[in-house]
Order: structure tokens, then sequence, then C-alpha cells
């Protein structure tokens, strides 16, 4: 194992109804593997992106757009015009409880497209992977507003 990172997210809600935990594991492969939980969810799916900086202060407001070091369009995790950051949607079961496996091809934990120090949010909405038909569509997805984040950190195994 090369990297490994960890990212707890919370949102701002004062019971703090959203919350969870996502995982990073990369080999040196061309794939990083992403594990998480997320609680709190209403059910069904939901976007999930790493942010253009690793700034929470202010909530998903100061981590700024999706990362997008390459300058392309919005899009979904298998398609070819994407932001590195887009990794699409993860689905909450009827509990509100989304627990997903992943693997990507652009992510890297070192190097070129490290996502160490950079902001993780799930939205409210399902991500439409830049197949809507509005402007903010191959920007965000209408995703919706965040509803929890955090800052992906390097993880001690």
């Amino acid at each position: 194992m090369i990297a490994t990172g960890t990212c707890f997210l919370r949102g701002d809600q004062v019971d703090g109804t959203v919350r969870g935990t996502v995982t990073f594991e990369w080999d040196d492969t061309e794939e990083v593997l992403i594990k998480g939980t997320i609680e709190g969810l209403k059910p069904g799916k939901h976007g999930l992106y790493v942010c253009a900086f690793g700034n929470v202060v202010n909530g998903n407001s100061s981590s700024g757009v999706h990362y997008n070091p390459c300058d392309k369009k919005h899009g979904g995790p298998n398609d070819e015009e994407r932001h590195v950051g887009d990794l699409g949607n993860v689905e909450a079961n009827d509990d509100g409880v989304a627990k997903f496996e992943m693997h990507d091809r652009l992510l890297r934990l070192a190097g070129n497209y490290s996502v160490i120090g950079h902001a993780l949010v799930v939205t409210e909405n399902e991500d439409d992977l830049g197949k809507g038909e509005n402007d903010e569509s191959l920007v965000a997805g209408n995703a919706g507003k965040g509803l929890a984040w955090g800052v992906i950190g390097i993880a001690n195994k």
C-alpha cells in the first residue's frame, strides 16, 4: 500500500444528523479504492465529490468547486470527460445509511491529482452526472447543497 486516506464527514445541522467515514486506499495501480458509510441521509441517491480546497471553516461553501485540475466539464466517474473530483452517487437505504465501495481511475493520494488535503462533500440530491439540460449540470450535476463534509487526511496504518 503506497498511501491511505481518511475523511470524517459531518454536517452543520444542530443535531449532527448526517455523518460518516470514507477511506481511500492506493497501491500505485491505476485506481484508488474508496469505501465508506454515511448515516442520516434521506433514502435514495446523493452526490459525492472532492472539492478544490480543504477549507471547511464555513461548511462546504468555503471548500470551492469540484476538484478539476484538468479543466473538464462535470461528468460521472466512468465518463471520459469529468472533473477529477466527480465520484458520482452513493445510495442510502430505507434507514438513511449509504454503504459503498468504488474504484476511481483519476484520484491519487500522492503526486499529480492527489486529493489529500481536499474536502469531500455528500449532497442532498442525486448528481445527474452532467447529463441534465442546464448549465449547472455541467458544473456540479444539479446535486443541491452539501449535507456533510470533511477534509481528506493521511491515514495512519
